[in-house]
């Protein structure tokens, strides 16, 4: 009897091992260091700037572009330079570009999470040519990792293209970061084909 008491302590425990742990599972400063990689997005788009997101990619970092001309890129020198040169064809034409995230899945394996969700864009053309706003929207799947200090640090970043209405129609998961700063716009064209967009979450 004691024996197969300890069987079954051993299973349950070896199950609940083996399963993901869930978002709510983990402590509050991994949800707030796992949200904070979204924030910084935010800000690297409002300044047109890469600095903000040098502290959230891992040094061996892969981004998948979704576009087919973009081969993979490895290296967070490399992610980086390439967020660079998009936000240096934006500022070149003196437009300026939002982006933001809802994040409806979080899975997390020991130090390992990943995240699954939405990010929207919105392209602002320079006042004086008098053009609409327009955005574009898709999935993201996010591969982070908790390094030995304790930082949560972005492996793979991925994502390819969604109609902005699954954006707008996800829902608060708990925990887990949802961006509210844009509000459902009209249907509005594509980016102008004078804009090649190079990085995808907004990107």
């Amino acid at each position: 009897m004691i024996l197969m008491k300890f069987l079954t302590l051993l299973l349950v425990c070896l199950i609940s091992v083996l399963q993901p742990l869930k978002a709510t599972e983990l402590q509050d400063k991994d949800q707030a260091a796992l949200n904070r990689v979204y924030v910084m997005f935010n800000r690297a788009f409002n300044e047109l700037n890469s600095a903000p997101l040098e502290n959230i990619y891992a040094e061996d970092a892969t981004y998948i572009p979704e576009q087919q001309s973009l081969a993979i890129v490895q290296g967070r020198e490399n992610v980086l330079k390439l967020y660079q040169k998009f936000f240096d064809r934006i500022r070149h034409k003196q437009a300026r570009i939002d982006v933001d995230f809802r994040v409806v899945q979080r899975q997390a394996h020991g130090k390992s999470a990943t995240d699954i969700g939405y990010y929207l864009v919105r392209f602002h053309p320079p006042k004086d040519t008098e053009e609409p706003m327009s955005e574009f929207a898709g999935k993201i799947v996010i591969v982070s990792h908790k390094d030995k200090k304790g930082n949560w640090l972005v492996d793979v970043d991925t994502s390819n293209r969604a109609e902005p209405e699954h954006y707008f129609n996800a829902k608060p998961q708990p925990n887990l970061y949802y961006g509210e700063q844009f509000a459902p716009a009209p249907p509005a064209s594509d980016l102008p084909s004078s804009v090649e967009i190079e990085i995808v979450h907004a990107k």
